[in-house]
């Protein structure tokens, strides 16, 4: 798989055009229109001009990376791709639309691929005529930086095409791989998610400030980072939105978000990429 195309150019969306593009792939990435498109453009070049600042990448593979991509606002350029994966926001109707209008597009032996962090994949495969080349692969923000891809299969996505996935995430990106049941939240945020809830409740109650909350897992724990400035890294949007999922799918209390978490999102405070979440940026 040599020509990739990435739908969403946000922060998941950037991250894997990023690391497939750093891989010497060629890169197609939609956005909606000509300015989200340019913040996109933004986003992948400030990322490369980290990585070249830590030492991680020399300045013209940076270049040579960010040559491959390519911006565009049109679902048709997408007629030739070996894989897109879906990175767009986690609005599960959004996404099957995307599937929808893909599955008419894309020649038949295209791997569409979805990057959702907590939706059923099957939901998506199914609006497909061929559900067989529909897998999640599931990618952790930073992309760049963290090494973990899960490779999500319904039950009705083809063995090869598991393989294909696995294999270009293992051996072109240099990722490591898990598998997982198709399932609310896979292996990562089924455990994840509870964890971060429980945390934000604690907080919400008063039962500890956020400061000491975070320091008890870092320090205690030998986590790199607390649970709340984690929800904020992750997007306290997508933590809500990931919480519903997973109560909708299992009806378990350690599911319900927090009233908290709710109002946050709700006062636009969602964490790090906005500049403010549980901490300030």
């Amino acid at each position: 798989m040599y020509r990739i195309g990435v739908i969403g150019g946000g922060t998941m969306g950037a991250g894997i055009a990023e690391v497939t593009a750093r891989a010497g792939g060629d890169i197609l990435v939609l956005e909606r229109d000509t300015d989200t498109a340019y913040a996109a453009r933004a986003r992948i070049a400030r990322s490369l001009t980290r990585a070249v600042e830590a030492g991680k990448l020399a300045r013209d593979a940076a270049d040579e990376a960010a040559g491959r991509i390519v911006l565009t606002t049109s679902l048709d350029d997408f007629a030739d791709r070996d894989l897109v994966i879906e990175a767009a926001p986690e609005i599960e109707e959004l996404k099957i639309g995307f599937f929808t209008k893909l599955d008419a597009i894309v020649a038949p032996a295209t791997v569409l691929a979805t990057n959702t962090s907590s939706i059923p994949v099957i939901r998506l495969a199914g609006v497909t005529a061929n559900p067989g080349r529909v897998v999640g692969v599931h990618f952790f923000n930073p992309v760049p930086v963290l090494p973990l891809v899960e490779i999500v299969a319904t039950l009705k996505t083809d063995r090869a095409v598991v393989d294909k996935v696995i294999a270009y995430a293992r051996d072109t990106l240099g990722k490591r791989t898990i598998e997982s049941k198709d399932r609310a939240g896979f292996v990562v945020n089924g455990l994840l998610i509870p964890y971060l809830c429980s945390a934000i409740r604690m907080a919400e109650s008063g039962f500890a400030s956020v400061a000491d909350i975070d320091e008890g897992m870092v320090a205690g724990c030998a986590h790199p980072m607390g649970p709340l400035r984690q929800a904020d890294t992750i997007g306290l949007d997508v933590t809500l939105a990931i919480a519903d999922s997973l109560y909708a799918e299992f009806r378990e209390p350690q599911y319900v978000p927090p009233l908290l978490l709710r109002r946050m999102v709700d006062a636009g405070y969602l964490g790090r990429k906005t500049g403010r979440g549980f901490y300030t940026y």
